[in-house]
């Protein structure tokens, strides 16, 4: 059975730092990418960073120089570290792993809430 959890979420105050953690079961993590998307209310879900098997990652624009994706597929996890959060960082985070090669094996976690705010 396929599980992916995320976890490190909850409230900050804006200037502040969180580090979401993304821990993955029941598949070979190694050949897996993995993507942190986020979702706030009233709007669209949205591509946060990503991180390949390689070990190639990427960022929307709103989180460059903010955020720091990196992965350990010893322990099956993808970490996101984000720093000088905004209130427009609040929303709902999710992890979404998919396989290298085969799109159709993808997954995703049931998010965890992240607010900025004073």
């Amino acid at each position: 059975q396929v599980r992916i959890v995320e976890s490190g979420g909850g409230l900050v105050q804006p200037g502040g730092s969180l580090r979401l953690s993304c821990a993955a079961s029941g598949i070979t993590f190694s050949f897996y990418n993995v993507d942190w998307y986020r979702q706030a209310p009233g709007k669209q879900r949205e591509l946060v960073a990503g991180i390949t098997t390689g070990d190639n990652t990427n960022y929307v624009d709103s989180v460059k120089g903010r955020a720091t994706i990196s992965r350990d597929n010893a322990k099956s996890t993808v970490n996101l570290q984000m720093t000088s959060l905004k209130p427009e960082d609040t929303a709902l985070y999710y992890c979404h792993t998919h396989h290298r090669t085969w799109a159709s094996y993808n997954y995703w976690g049931q998010g965890t809430q992240v607010t900025v705010s004073s």
